[in-house]
């Protein structure tokens, strides 16, 4: 069985998946982006908001354009070098954090798509992906730029956090040491990492 069809067997049972109240207010499952035969990390982001609920596509709204122009700049190319899930696969009411219930719920998802693709690297977007892998408390600005190791399901993974890019969308400059500039410092260290 290929990567493809492990996850196309995963992809359905989500698809039907009601294990929290999540699954009732949806319009689409979440599952994935990227190509899973060539990605050689994982971006895990929070959950998804309204732009992701109605295409069932992670990181298409206006924080997900510019996630793209980061990646581009860096040498990241989404479709080739990302697999692209969140911590959850249905959007929270009013894109409010997902609780750590419906994370737990969604976790066996989660992990199996990780252990399926089996990337060199996670790359953790914004605290709430950070938290459900890193139980320590820490703001991703002091462990930004640091590669951290985690452990799914028995496997060990290279990882790194960056800054969600909806909290770029508030910050707008490039200057040095600003976070639209680490954003960028980061991912060139993890394009390195991958290439």
């Amino acid at each position: 069985m290929t990567k493809k069809d492990k996850l196309e067997d995963l992809k359905k049972l989500c698809l039907n998946c009601q294990n929290c109240e999540l699954g009732i207010t949806r319009n689409n499952v979440v599952f994935s982006d990227g190509n899973p035969d060539t990605a050689k990390a994982i971006l895990i982001g929070e959950a998804p908001g309204e732009n992701e609920d109605l295409t069932g596509t992670p990181f298409v709204g206006r924080a997900g354009k510019l996630l793209n122009e980061f990646l581009e700049k860096a040498g990241i190319n989404r479709e080739k070098d990302l697999y692209i899930i969140n911590t959850v696969k249905c959007r929270p009411p009013k894109n409010r954090v997902p609780t750590n219930e419906e994370k737990d719920k969604c976790a066996k998802y989660l992990y199996e798509q990780i252990n399926i693709v089996n990337p060199k690297v996670l790359i953790f977007c914004g605290a709430t992906a950070l938290q459900s892998f890193y139980k320590e408390k820490v703001q991703i600005s002091k462990i930004r730029g640091k590669w951290l190791e985690v452990e799914v399901n028995g496997d060990k993974y290279k990882s790194m956090s960056i800054f969600h890019p909806s909290y770029l969308l508030r910050n707008h400059s490039m200057d040095e040491g600003k976070p639209r500039a680490l954003m960028l410092e980061d991912l060139k260290l993890i394009s390195k990492e991958i290439k």
